[in-house]
């Protein structure tokens, strides 16, 4: 009997404007829009960069109103020193970011989308 394989994983965040979130991810964060489910006014859509695909669904400004946990990606990086300077210049980081070494023994930064999915970048 063979066994399955995990070939990728696809995480969806939460976002109020599908539309404002892929500005955000192609504009600042250089992804290419993958698909959509709709070319004006998608609930549903995907963005790629290298090996890398994100969802982005639509959901309720309503869900916003209490404060919950959102989503918080790592996402394994190459030339982390030059992704860093290429975000640096997007205006995307918060007072805190900073490319730091961890005591865990990785190098890494961190900071929130639009609608504060977090999106740490790191390399071993």
């Amino acid at each position: 009997m063979s066994k399955g394989y995990l070939h990728q994983v696809h995480p969806v965040l939460p976002v109020q404007n599908v539309v404002e979130a892929l500005k955000f991810y192609v504009n600042k964060l250089g992804f290419k829009i993958a698909f959509a489910d709709d070319s004006k006014e998608p609930y549903y859509a995907g963005v790629i960069r290298d090996g890398i695909e994100i969802h982005l669904q639509w959901h309720h400004a309503k869900e916003w109103e209490h404060t919950v946990d959102r989503p918080m990606l790592r996402i394994v990086t190459q030339n982390i020193e030059a992704l860093y300077k290429e975000y640096e210049t997007q205006d995307v980081f918060h007072k805190n970011t900073a490319l730091k070494e961890t005591t865990w023994g990785t190098w890494e930064f961190a900071f929130y989308d639009l609608y504060k999915n977090g999106l740490t970048f790191y390399r071993d």
